[in-house]
Formats: structure tokens, C-alpha cells, sequence
């Protein structure tokens, strides 16, 4: 091959990216942040001091012969010291040793207890036994209305870390079974932890570590517990799904190409140039210092499928190199164009996955076309000038519509609604962690929550836009989704932000009533040192998914009602708004992703009647491999790539066979060549146990098939007359 200027230098800038990638190696994070945005928490952490409010780990701690913790008073001393080691800035046996995380803040139940001692002139730390510190008796306890704010905090500990139907004692003496006399007691509880790093995202996986030293350290078991936790988990199952399928799919390819090419140097040079897009891929977002997510990695296999489709064209069919220029040319920007769509999508891991490989597909094109078209040209086979193409094609016409209405009722058929977006999404059925959490849940008030944020604009001098707030403020604890602690003679909400103060107060009697608690430690949002809004928290139940989005909508109406203006987050609230925002506007996704291919496919081609075949069969696949989601696995935003991804290939396959040029076993040849290829790659995909790439893997498999069976079909529907089977 002669190498002009062009060739040398595509070559030598997609290995300079490649380069880099192998230089500077990205690391894959798998976080909510990294899935979809939160306005909320976004406002949070551009103007709040407290931005790490929503963040909390879980440490679950029990001691290692299961007996009781806080009623035997000497283990409640040594969790106290243990905590004020893990603290210290001198290194000891309960350290964090990391040289990138440490621990920004620890929440405990014990030293939320020891404040609210301290408050009344008492100390678990000073102290031999119980009734030294519960002496002289608080009848009321932290739960009477004489209680102090330390007071308040330590009631809430309880509520929150310890499990639920424990003994409340002195916590809250009005809970049947409970006395000002005794300690809260229970034979486990939680700590709740804040990580802060000199990276981003923050590695969870140093709390693993920690947890081990404190066990190995001490006479009690720290097991790192709950949601966030099993993100990093997702994570690493991510990774290693990915380490183990690339090889399996490089060599599926070098497998296949061997089998179909039958030629050992164009599958080398093929494999190479697929190896060469991957890696120069990843440097270009790496100069870019693009945060890549572990649901990127799914692109990887997708831009190796789609690589080899130009080998097959331009060296096993018959067209001539024009020919198939016009083919990879169109089906390439119709492509992009389907996949271009969740560019738009409010889910910002579609989004990344969309660009990932839009990039991916069009580098795969610039190769092939400027770099590998005469190597494939120069090694075809000479064909036959006569091709007997079989049967006549007027008799296979029917295949096009009847597979349009085959799609067609798959999709009818399939079952409604959509998954919200959660960690059941993200971790295999079978993982073990998945039964701890519902443990969890079953024990532990916040494990079985979810924290709702709510961020208020608000101008301090206007008295009553103060009043609006307080207002809704009162409006909004009665919420029954909220949950809170019943002592038979009143019932407090858990809702965390502002003090509680008459309705007519002014915001300096607001910010003197308003303290830290154990989730928000300020609740005060600012700009410029100028105060711009506040923080709500609610602590709402986080096992009904449609009560969550119910909930949001009623604060919606209610800050509407009092004049206010803001936005609601958190986890469970933003992915159940976003799992149906997505059921509502999917199916006018699809059509709209039809009527960008059929205005890409017209401008290329000037013809209206190929670009209409295109957009219609584009437009069925999208509705069968939707379909297809809600049989095989469940419908969900997870899915949404793979529809439109399977609206891209489709586009593509359609475009080989929508003109009106001849068509011959050489052109189909290529064509099933390269969808067997890129089918079997999809099928290693499907063997992962990341639920995202599994369900991709599963529906690219299933679409990649009905493409080019479509696509076949639509290649017999044109006149009998314009497939005489010469080759120029």
C-alpha cells in the first residue's frame, strides 16, 4: 500500500490519542453522579457549605458474639474510644491510612448520646456505669418538649442507627416499653460516614480497608453497608466483566473475519485498525479530561462491532468503490444520527455512552475510508461477471411488509410501564448484596428511607417571602409519606433544615433556631457570603417508588401554592422522575429518531422514497427492540441506548439495501457478514453480569439479526428488472 500525506497522517494522529490512552490510563468511576444529574444536590454543592449532606456511608456495627452493645456500658466506652482514635491525627491501629481519602466527618449514636449528656452537665466518658450518667432521671427524656437541641440530634441518632422496635429508653420514655431509666439499647447500630479525596470521584473502596482494620483492631465486626456501597460494587463487577469480555471479543472478531475473509493479513490489519479506533477513542476523552463512566465501557464492544462493517463491503461484495463509498458514507451519518438523540437525553450516563460512541462510529469511518479502502479492494476476488441471484425477487416481496408487521406486534404486545432507575439496575439478581440491603432495609429506618432534598430560593429582607417559607414549612412535616416517630401523644416528622418557630417570625429568629443535625450540619444556601435559599431534608420511605414520585409532586404543587421557588433531588426522587419522563416520551423518542434519519438519508440521497424505506424500518426496529425490553428484562432507562443503538444499525443495514442497484449472494455475502460478526460480539457481550451490558448485549444481538433480515427483505422489494446481476 502506498501511504500519502492523508493515510501517514490519520495514522499518526489516531496513534498520538492512542498513545495517551496507554500513558495516562482512565479511571471508571460508578456513582449517581455520574448516572444522571440532580439539580438539587448541583445547587447544593455549587452554594452550600454542607456538601457532602447527601453522601453518608454506612458502617454496620456489631460485636463479634452477636450480644448486646449499648446496654452493657463498657462496650459503649470502648466504640467511644474507638471512634475518637479513627478521628485522631496521629496514626494508631483505627487510622484511615490512605494517602488520597480521609474521613471528613463520622456520625456515631454514642457520640450523639455523649453531646446530649454533655448538654445536661453528664458524660458517658467520665463515667463507670449507666446510672451514673442517667442520674439524676430526665422523665421526659430527648423526645419531652424541654428537650435542648443536642437533645433533638441524639433522639434522631437513635431513630435512624439503631434498628427499628429497639428499647428507646431515655431517648424517648414515652414509647411503650421505655424508660427515662435505661439506656437506647440494641445489639447493633450504624455509623454514618463522610469520605472526602483529593480525587473525584471519591473511592469507596477505601472504606473496605478501613472497615478491616477496625475488626481486625477490636473485639467488634465494621461492615461496610447500603446503597452507595453497593455502587462501588457495581462498579467492580463493571470492570471485571470488561477485562474478561474485550479479550473474548477480540477474539470472536479475529475469529469470524479468519472464517468469512479467509485471509490472514486483512484480518490482522482489520483487528488492528478496530484496536487502533478503541484506544485512540479512549485518549481523546482522556486529553479532554472527561470523566468516563464504568457504563461507557459498554461502548467499547459496540465500536468493535461496527468496525468490521466496511471490510465486508468493500472487500466481499461486487459494488464498485464509489458504491460502497455512498453505502458506509450513509449508513454512518444515519447512525449517528439515531444515537445523536440521547445526546439530549436527561440522563447524563446516556448521554456520555451516546458521545462515546458517536465518536467511536465516525473515526471507524475516517479509517476505512481514507486509510483501508484500497488494502480491501486490492484483496478482493475477482467475481463471476454473470450472478445467478436464485429466485426471482417479485417473489420475495413480501417479506418486507411482513416483517414490518411482525415488529410491529411485538411491540403491541409487549408489557407496559418502566423500571425506576435504581441499584437493582446496576448489580447481577443474584448478588449477595442485593439480600444484605433488603436486610438492612428490613432493620434500619435510614436504610429503608430515602432523603429527599429540597433547595428554596429565598431573600432574607422580605419578611414574607420568610412567612411563605414557614408556612410551607409547617405544610409540608404533615406530608403522610414522611416518616416519623409516634409516641402516642405526639408525632414528629423527620424533616431536617430550618428551626421550628412561630409563623410570624422574621429570618434572624429563623437562623438563631435553626442547628445542625446528625445529616445537615448547615442548611443555609450562599452566594457570596450573601444568603440565596435553604436546604430541606426529608426522610421519606424508599421501597415505593410510586409514593416517592408522588411525593415530589405534591411539594411541587405546594411550593407553587406558597409563592416559593426551588428544586426537589435525591436518588430514589430523580430516578423514578426520570424512569417517567422516559415512559412518557419514548415512543415519541423513536419517531423522532425516524424523522432524523429520514432527514439525513434524504439530503445524502435526494431520493424520498429510499429515505422513507429507511425511516420506516428504522422506526420498527425501534418499537421491536423497546418491545423486546420490556420481555426479555424489564423496560428501563438502561434500555433506552440499546434502542436507539439498535435504530442506528438498522438505519445502517437499510441504507445498504434501499437503492435501486442491483443486489447479488456476493452483496449479501457482505452484508450477513458483517451482521454475524457484530451479532456474535453483542453475544459475548450478553454473557456479562453488569445488567447494562448484559441487557445491551442481549437486545444489540436480537437487533443486529431482525436488521439485516429487514434489511434482506427490503433488498427484494424493487422492480424485478433492475437486478440483472452484472457486475461493472
Amino acid at each position: 500500500m502506498k501511504l500519502d500525506k492523508t493515510k501517514i497522517s490519520i495514522i499518526f494522529v489516531l496513534c498520538l490519542f492512542a498513545f495517551s490512552a496507554l500513558l495516562y490510563s482512565p479511571e471508571a468511576s460508578m456513582t449517581t453522579d455520574a448516572i444522571f444529574d440532580d439539580p438539587a444536590k448541583d445547587r447544593i454543592n455549587e452554594e452550600g457549605e454542607d456538601t457532602d449532606s447527601g453522601s453518608n456511608l454506612i458502617i454496620r456495627v456489631k460485636h463479634k458474639d452477636s450480644g448486646p452493645l449499648s446496654a452493657n456500658f463498657s462496650r459503649v466506652s470502648e466504640l467511644l474510644d474507638i471512634e475518637n482514635l479513627s478521628l485522631n491525627e496521629i496514626e494508631n491501629q483505627y487510622t484511615l491510612n490512605s494517602n488520597e481519602v480521609t474521613i471528613e466527618r463520622l456520625e456515631t449514636p454514642y457520640s450523639a448520646w455523649e453531646a446530649a449528656f454533655n448538654s445536661r452537665n453528664k458524660s458517658i466518658r467520665n463515667s463507670s456505669n449507666w446510672g451514673e450518667v442517667l442520674q439524676p432521671i430526665n422523665d421526659d427524656g430527648w423526645c419531652g418538649d424541654d428537650a435542648n437541641l443536642a437533645e433533638n440530634n441524639a433522639l434522631q441518632a437513635t431513630l435512624l442507627m439503631l434498628p427499628q422496635g429497639s428499647n428507646a429508653g431515655v431517648a424517648c420514655p414515652l414509647f411503650a416499653g421505655s424508660s427515662a431509666t435505661q439506656p437506647p439499647q440494641s445489639n447493633e447500630l450504624l455509623w454514618l460516614v463522610w469520605l472526602e479525596s483529593s480525587k473525584t470521584p471519591v473511592d469507596w473502596s477505601e472504606l473496605n480497608d478501613w472497615c478491616d482494620k477496625l475488626t481486625d483492631n477490636s473485639d467488634y465486626n465494621f461492615e461496610p453497608a447500603g446503597v452507595n456501597m453497593l455502587f462501588k460494587e457495581a462498579e467492580l463487577v463493571a470492570k471485571q466483566d470488561l477485562s474478561k469480555i474485550l479479550p473474548i471479543t477480540v477474539l470472536v472478531l479475529a475469529l469470524t473475519l479468519l472464517l468469512f475473509f479467509r485471509d490472514f493479513n486483512i484480518t490482522v490489519i482489520t483487528l488492528s485498525s478496530v484496536v487502533l479506533v478503541v484506544l485512540a477513542v479512549i485518549g481523546i476523552f482522556t486529553l479532554f479530561d472527561y470523566q468516563f463512566s464504568v457504563i461507557d465501557g459498554i461502548a467499547i464492544p459496540i465500536i468493535m462491532g461496527v468496525a468490521v462493517d466496511g471490510a465486508f463491503w468493500y472487500k466481499s461484495s461486487t459494488k464498485s468503490r464509489e458504491e460502497v463509498r455512498e453505502i458506509l458514507m450513509l449508513a454512518m451519518a444515519t447512525t449517528v444520527a439515531a444515537v445523536s438523540l440521547a445526546l439530549i437525553s436527561p440522563i447524563k450516563a446516556q448521554r456520555g455512552l451516546a458521545l462515546v460512541m458517536i465518536v467511536g462510529i465516525i473515526i471507524d469511518w475516517v479509517l476505512t475510508r481514507f486509510v483501508l479502502e484500497d488494502i480491501y479492494l486490492k484483496s478482493r476476488v475477482v467475481k463471476p461477471q454473470s450472478i445467478d441471484t436464485g429466485k426471482k425477487p417479485a417473489k420475495l416481496s413480501w417479506l418486507w411488509p411482513s416483517l414490518l408487521m411482525i415488529l410491529m406486534l411485538v411491540a403491541v404486545t409487549s408489557p407496559p410501564g418502566v423500571e425506576a432507575l435504581d441499584i437493582n439496575q446496576f448489580l447481577p439478581e443474584d448478588s449477595e448484596s442485593l439480600d444484605e440491603l433488603s436486610e438492612l432495609r428490613e432493620i434500619y429506618v435510614i436504610a429503608s428511607s430515602t432523603l429527599v432534598f429540597l433547595t428554596i430560593d429565598l431573600d432574607s429582607e422580605d419578611d414574607s417571602q420568610i412567612r411563605d417559607l414557614l408556612r410551607f414549612k409547617s405544610q409540608f412535616e404533615q406530608h403522610p409519606n414522611i416518616i416519623s416517630y409516634d409516641t402516642g401523644l405526639v408525632e414528629q416528622n423527620l424533616v431536617l433544615g430550618i428551626g421550628d418557630v412561630s409563623l410570624d417570625a422574621n429570618f434572624e429568629m429563623v437562623y438563631e433556631n435553626t442547628s445542625p443535625s446528625i445529616v445537615l450540619q448547615d442548611p443555609w444556601l450562599r452566594v457570596d457570603d450573601e444568603i440565596t435559599g435553604c436546604i430541606m431534608i426529608a426522610v421519606i420511605d424508599g421501597e415505593d417508588s410510586t409514593s416517592a414520585y408522588q411525593f415530589s409532586q405534591d411539594t411541587k404543587e405546594l411550593l407553587d401554592d406558597n409563592n416559593l421557588s426551588g428544586e426537589i433531588g435525591g436518588d430514589l426522587i430523580t430516578g423514578i422522575s426520570l424512569a417517567k419522563s422516559f415512559e412518557q416520551t419514548r415512543i415519541l423518542q423513536i419517531l423522532f429518531a425516524g424523522i432524523i434519519v429520514f432527514t439525513i438519508s434524504y439530503f445524502m440521497t435526494s431520493s424520498v422514497e429510499r429515505s422513507i424505506r429507511i425511516a420506516i424500518g428504522t422506526i420498527a426496529v425501534g418499537i421491536a427492540v423497546d418491545g423486546l425490553a420490556s420481555h426479555i428484562g424489564g423496560r428501563g432507562v438502561n434500555t433506552a441506548p440499546a434502542v436507539l443503538l439498535g435504530m442506528g444499525f438498522a438505519a445502517d443495514y437499510l441504507s445498504h439495501a434501499s437503492d435501486n442497484l442491483r443486489v447479488n449472494k456476493y452483496d449479501n455475502y457482505a452484508r450477513w457478514g458483517a451482521a454475524i460478526t457484530s451479532g456474535l460480539v453483542f453475544v459475548a457481550v450478553s454473557f456479562s453480569r453488569f445488567p447494562p451490558a448484559k441487557n445491551t448485549g442481549i437486545l444489540l444481538s436480537v437487533t443486529i439479526f431482525i436488521s439485516v433480515l429487514l434489511a434482506t427483505s427490503l433488498a427484494y422489494t424493487h422492480k424485478p428488472d433492475l437486478y440483472n446481476g452484472q457486475q461493472e
